[in-house]
């Protein structure tokens, strides 16, 4: 009996220094329609608390010109009111206040490089007109790839569409699916709504792209951790990462160098009118720059390839 009550007594002593431990939980927060919880991200601050109308004004500042070819059509509470559906899962709200406004900043050099009509010598600079298009004005054909999954809906086309270009209708198909809109048979919807457009490029941002990979959000705030064989080929976390899971990783024979400096561009230009800087870039940069002058020279075209299978989005 006495054996009997002293281990007893051992395991209770065990249990009552592991119970704070065991029973910790980290804290939830709930802040309404813009960080709907509970979610740990939404003790953060939120995107509106960083980021305010001036400051899209300042990134996109010729959206609306009259020789845009989207006027109108995108504005701050569209993206807001996107961006609400995904902050408690980390967009715009992982980490402190640096790390939120970079993922923004990242984020917009995607989308203002991809729907950009910015040339050297155009009013306010190249960089002065993300937002420009809100889809691809002149396609040179319908991008229907045969699927068994997302089959083409008879007269849909499915050219690009929205912030972060849409095409294929496997493409629009999966990215629908993710944001429960009908979009393989209304593809249109992304260029008839602003928040949807926001929502499906949001979406892409936070969703793993193909099996056993990250998504752009998770390689950039650092949740992805890099195998010994990513650190030997320079795949870290960080921007120059993002643009391998959203263009793709794969040798194509073909070099995209000035494009893909443009995204970069974009990014340096948006870190430092949101007041964030370039400074902070400085060593995530020189260690990703042997591995991302390599990959410039691979990546795909700035557009989203066919997925013939029709399961994932192909990038």
């Amino acid at each position: 009996m006495d054996k009997r009550w002293a281990l007893v007594s051992v395991v209770l002593g065990l249990l009552v220094m592991a119970g704070p431990a065991m029973g910790k939980k980290e804290k939830m927060c709930d802040k309404g329609w813009e960080c709907r919880g509970p979610s740990v991200y939404c003790c953060n601050a939120t995107i509106m608390d960083l980021f305010q109308v001036y400051q899209f004004e300042n990134l996109f500042s010729k959206r609306n010109a009259p020789v845009a070819h989207a006027i109108g059509f995108w504005d701050y509470q569209a993206f807001i009111t996107a961006a609400a559906l995904f902050e408690p899962l980390g967009f715009g709200t992982t980490g402190g206040k640096q790390m939120q406004m970079k993922e923004i900043a990242a984020f917009f050099g995607h989308v203002g490089s991809k729907t950009s009509c910015g040339y050297g010598v155009a009013t306010g600079g190249p960089l002065a007109w993300g937002l420009c298009y809100n889809r691809e004005l002149s396609p040179n054909q319908d991008y229907c790839a045969e699927s068994y999954e997302y089959p083409c809906s008879p007269g849909a086309l499915y050219h690009g569409r929205g912030a972060l270009p849409v095409y294929w209708n496997t493409n629009y198909g999966v990215i629908g699916e993710g944001i429960k809109v009908d979009l393989l048979n209304h593809p249109e919807y992304l260029e008839q709504n602003a928040t949807l457009a926001f929502q499906a490029a949001i979406w892409r941002w936070m969703t793993p792209m193909k099996k056993k990979q990250p998504s752009a959000h998770d390689v950039f705030v650092g949740n992805w951790k890099p195998t010994k064989n990513d650190t030997l080929s320079k795949r870290l976390p960080g921007f120059g990462a993002t643009m391998n899971i959203l263009y793709g990783d794969l040798a194509c024979g073909q070099g995209f160098i000035d494009s893909m400096n443009n995204i970069i561009s974009h990014y340096q230009q948006y870190l430092d009118l949101m007041g964030v800087g370039r400074s902070s870039l400085a060593t995530t940069w020189t260690a990703q720059s042997s591995w991302l002058s390599t990959l410039l020279e691979k990546l795909h075209p700035p557009e989203l390839k066919i997925s013939t299978k029709g399961t994932h989005v192909s990038t």
